[in-house]
């Protein structure tokens, strides 16, 4: 199979796969871009000299500057886990268009705040600043994976939401690369850290243009009643006449899953939470979508993502190397999302990426792990690594390699896919939320992690990550090639292992008796007509 052959859960015509989706996705995945500029740049920033120098850090002591940086990266986090939950309402009654083009006005208004920040204003409006960029953070990254899904054809939709794990990369490239610039060519002033943060307004700017200009989801659209708008939507999304057949089937589908809810769930703002507390398999599939991100958190990746430096410290990178070996964390995690992007979310799946990169990973981190421990390069200071430290670098590289391409960004995917229409935008806000809250958690309290357990923090996640696995073995089932529409079958069927291959082969069932079906019905209304004809 090539890397951009597609498994289809039914015959497609070329036509849906054009353009117009790809450029859609592309779009609202700036938000994603500034929400991985937002996470990476900071954590190298708030360490460079002219900002310590900015905000009196050289006359703090270091558990006084700790806090500071973790406040500083946490009021963000924070911000997000609330605009994530807000994204809820947000998205029921304005959609996911408008959410998009909140969700970037409040991001700006954020990163404009911060760049008000001086030593004589002091700290409190970069607080301000940070929490609101987070409630745009927030928002964005709840909506984008919906609404990416919501367009998208079954056979690439992991391949479309996969460009939001593509701009978060590409954003979180920028962000680690520009430090490492700004420390080398720009001289140490005032000027040299409000580039990094001045730049978070180029994303949150192009997602606010091109919001204005995209489709709104068909699928909200037909949820919502506007059947007209939704058919020119989804039309010209498609590039497919009404009367196709594809078209056909596809709104059939969206019908008969919104009349399915509507008999189940109901239609409103308050039914999916009261469908969600009395039905216990939406619940446990919450449950499942929730401990996706606490697994995914528990690897350590936004301990990494926020605190490079002392990470790279930790290990025994000398400062005036922490820059570019910081700066090639970003470029492993780019190729390699490219890499899951183009041909590993849709042809290898979702599940077995989970399984792969969790014992893996949980491998690398006990052997980076068992080096500091026995070397200890805390108390063995060196400019120059030793054969030992390069080993420890390579299985940090490695970890990077393994882990993005399965649950930096599977995870994300996985979620989009879970839910029936109806209360996918409320579940999705309560996975995502569920993310930011894990993510708080670390940023919070990763350098005091560093600071009282050190080498034990990378065994604490190497054991939690090897936990994910069997989580994941267990309780996951493959999500690739199933329409939104039948995912509530997936869950019907066990064992877990092979409910995808199962599904499969019940769907092309299903799609062969649809098509006799329309056949017959097709050379009876031709009778019809004939008869017709000659009375």
């Amino acid at each position: 199979m090539g890397v951009l052959t597609v498994v289809e859960d039914r015959p497609t015509p070329s036509a849906v796969y054009n353009w117009r989706i790809y450029l859609l996705a592309a779009i609202a995945s700036c938000g994603s871009c500034m929400i991985g500029y937002t996470s990476a740049f900071i954590g190298t920033t708030i360490t460079l000299d002219s900002f310590e120098s900015e905000f009196g850090f050289d006359t703090m002591s270091t558990e006084h500057v700790d806090l500071i940086s973790e406040n500083i990266v946490s009021f963000f986090i924070a911000g997000a886990f609330f605009g994530a939950l807000l994204t809820y309402p947000i998205g029921h009654f304005l959609g996911r268009k408008w959410s998009l083009v909140i969700a970037s006005s409040v991001f700006t208004l954020g990163a404009g705040l911060q760049l008000g920040a001086n030593s004589k204003t002091g700290l409190g409006i970069m607080y301000a600043g940070r929490v609101l960029s987070g409630l745009g953070t927030g928002t964005a990254s709840n909506i984008i994976p919906i609404y990416i899904s919501e367009l998208a054809p079954p056979a690439i939709r992991g391949r479309l939401v996969g460009l939001y794990e593509l701009g978060w990369q590409t954003g979180g490239l920028v962000g680690f690369w520009i430090n490492y610039g700004v420390e080398k060519h720009v001289p140490s002033s005032n000027k040299q850290w409000l580039i990094p943060f001045a730049v978070q307004l180029i994303p949150s700017g192009l997602l606010f243009v091109g919001a204005l200009w995209i489709k709104e989801s068909p699928r909200w659209l037909f949820l919502k009643g506007r059947r007209s708008q939704a058919m020119k939507n989804l039309t010209w999304i498609r590039q497919l006449e009404e009367s196709d057949i594809y078209m056909v089937e596809e709104v059939a589908a969206i019908d008969q899953a919104h009349e399915e809810q509507a008999s189940t769930v109901g239609v409103g703002f308050w039914k999916p939470f009261q469908s969600v507390a009395t039905r216990p398999r939406i619940l446990y599939r919450l449950f499942l979508g929730c401990m996706l991100f606490l697994w995914q958190n528990a690897s350590g990746i936004n301990a990494i993502n926020y605190y490079s430096p002392t990470i790279f410290t930790s290990i025994g990178v000398s400062k005036s190397a922490v820059g570019w070996t910081t700066g090639i964390f970003g470029v492993v995690k780019t190729i390699m999302t490219f890499i899951w992007l183009l041909y590993l979310v849709d042809q290898l799946g979702r599940r077995k990426l989970l399984l792969i990169g969790a014992i893996t990973g949980s491998i690398c981190m006990w052997v980076i792990g068992a080096y500091i421990c026995v070397v200890r390069p805390d108390e063995h200071p060196s400019e120059t690594l030793n054969g030992g430290g390069i080993a420890a670098i390579f299985f940090f590289y490695l970890w990077t390699a393994v882990y993005t391409p399965t649950w930096n960004g599977t995870p994300w995917v996985i979620n989009s896919e879970l839910f029936d229409p109806n209360i996918r935008a409320l579940a999705q806000a309560a996975t995502t939320a569920n993310n930011w809250l894990w993510n708080f958690l670390i940023s919070r309290f990763t350098k005091q992690m560093f600071a009282t357990m050190f080498y034990g923090v990378y065994f604490f996640f190497a054991a939690l990550s090897f936990c994910a696995f069997f989580y994941a073995f267990f309780l996951i089932p493959e999500t690739k090639g199933i329409p939104l529409e039948k995912i509530d079958r997936l869950f019907e069927i066990k064992p877990v292992w092979k409910a995808n291959e199962i599904l499969m082969e019940q769907l092309k069932e299903d799609e062969a008796d649809f098509r006799h079906d329309m056949k017959s019905r097709s050379e009876e209304i031709e009778r019809t007509s004939e008869l017709s004809d000659d009375a």
